[in-house]
């Protein structure tokens, strides 16, 4: 059955051309690893700042790696991370489909295109998987049929796989443009699988159709598929079409020696979310594991996402794998929240705040204003506030302190001066409290310290806090400050 060309030069014409168009393709597997979201931001980055195309492409061909609802987790971190895609499925685009499932269809005839090209065959040896790692194609009794005869078993329905025919002599060289040129001799390359005996195309042969047909310029992945590339080449070269730019990125390692895995418990996106840490924040920290800035900005090390956009070049790419540092991304997110405006850091903060903050009387936003200099991660805010909610159970010790010059008969003698003081305050206002505190230090004869040292103990019943006693006491209220003065009185 001879081939329809006009099928290929149909495709051929629909092939966007002239601009930068690079790809984010993942498999729905249900987590998005920071390796895979740095795939994804360096992918976009590449188009943004060539003011080119950035596409979004599901690669579901591996039916049982499948998990349900991972493509949503796929958008939503997408969307979150504002990594917006000018074409994908949900969008559309001169390309569709871009579910890969969805393309069946056009593996096939390009896998027969490749037969006719002799750069394929048809394979009608049933191996396992294990047996194709040790497999030699130079056995291959296959490899040596002629079209004709192959075609007739074929058209006889026996079941056949369509593998790449890779030459037995000579390298193959193919260029990078992190690793540089890379050159590999043929006969250490195996003859892969392109249609599994199902009709799918493997990963590794849909990957290069589509990446063709959708006009891809710079394919951008791990350099573990480093060692693929070179039958990529050959199957470009198969086919007469030209090589994409390939920007394979060194990996992203827990420590010095293992690579980062969802195996061994490494975070998601979702997971750093959930620990606190704010989407800017680990875009630019992500951004950084593997890529540097150069020139003018060489030490700069908060961009926005746009400032990246601008910066992002491929010579700042390094060979070298980047080491997930928590701590890093910790400080890069304490720059962040400090960073914010106060009514965004108010929001942000707002759930976390409730979340050991009940009583509705308690301000959020005035809460709020005193951790966002004090605060790494959202998710250490609930245990810095929880002393609002409810005076935790604390040890008379905490009154003593040297660097204040307190002690239990000290501070007994601050709180009894503090509450008197503080029943008689006119209004409850941050300055009024302030004042009549550092009036009432001077008629005391003893340093502000002093007297706020046990007055904030007494309050919040902990050593450290975010705020002082003056802020603490205007937030609780006169009723409640004056009752756990009272409380802390009584200890004494």
């Amino acid at each position: 059955m001879a081939l329809d060309m006009k099928y290929f030069e149909e495709m051929e014409a629909k092939i966007p051309r002239g601009e930068v168009r690079t790809r984010f393709a993942p498999s729905p597997t249900g987590y998005m690893h920071v390796g895979n979201l740095r795939t994804a931001l360096y992918t976009w980055l590449i188009a943004r700042n060539a003011g080119g195309t950035f596409i979004l492409r599901i690669e579901d061909t591996d039916q049982g790696r499948l998990v349900e609802g991972a493509t949503d987790v796929i958008y939503k971190t997408l969307a979150e991370c504002r990594l917006n895609h000018d074409e994908g499925p949900d969008v559309g685009g001169p390309v569709a489909p871009y579910i890969q499932s969805e393309r069946r269809d056009t593996y096939g005839k390009y896998a027969r295109l490749l037969v006719e090209k002799g750069c394929a065959y048809y394979c009608f040896c049933e191996k396992s998987e294990g047996e194709e790692e040790t497999f030699d194609k130079t056995e291959d009794p296959c490899r040596s049929l002629s079209l004709a005869e192959a075609q007739a078993r074929v058209d006889a329905g026996e079941p056949y796989v369509i593998r790449q025919r890779i030459p037995d002599e000579g390298t193959t060289t193919f260029h990078d443009a992190v690793f540089g040129d890379i050159t590999v001799e043929n006969k250490t390359l195996d003859d892969q699988v392109l249609i599994k005996r199902d009709g799918l195309p493997t990963y590794n042969f849909a990957n290069v159709i589509d990446d063709h047909l959708m006009g891809i310029t710079h394919v951008v992945r791990g350099s573990e598929y480093l060692s693929s590339a070179p039958k990529y080449n050959l199957l470009y070269e198969g086919f007469g079409w030209e090589v994409p730019t390939y920007v394979h990125c060194s990996p992203v390692m827990r420590d010095a020696h293992n690579k980062m895995s969802k195996r061994h418990g490494d975070p998601s996106y979702e997971d750093l979310k959930e620990q606190g840490f704010l989407t800017d924040a680990i875009l630019n920290y992500v951004a950084l594991l593997g890529w540097s800035p150069r020139g003018d900005i060489a030490e700069q090390e908060v961009f926005s996402l746009e400032e990246l956009a601008k910066a992002f070049d491929l010579e700042g790419m390094s060979k070298s794998p980047a080491i997930f540092d928590i701590e890093k991304l910790t400080h890069f997110n304490a720059l962040y929240l400090r960073a914010m405006s106060p009514e965004d850091f108010a929001q942000a903060a707002g759930p976390y705040i409730r979340k050991a903050v009940k009583h509705e009387y308690l301000s959020v936003s005035e809460i709020a204003a005193l951790l966002q200099a004090r605060c790494e991660k959202l998710t250490d805010i609930p245990e810095k506030v929880s002393f609002f909610q409810e005076l935790p159970v604390y040890d008379a010790e905490l009154f003593t302190n040297k660097k204040s010059k307190t002690n239990p008969e000290v501070s007994k003698a601050m709180l009894e001066a503090a509450i008197s003081m503080l029943e008689e305050l006119p209004d409850w206002t941050q300055d009024a409290i302030h004042d009549g505190l550092v009036a009432l230090a001077e008629r005391l004869e003893v340093k502000n310290a002093t007297l706020m040292w046990p007055v904030r103990i007494a309050a919040a019943g902990q050593a450290v806090t975010p705020g002082g006693a003056v802020e603490i006491c205007r937030i609780l209220g006169r009723d409640e400050t004056l009752r756990r003065l009272r409380l802390g009185l009584n200890m004494l």
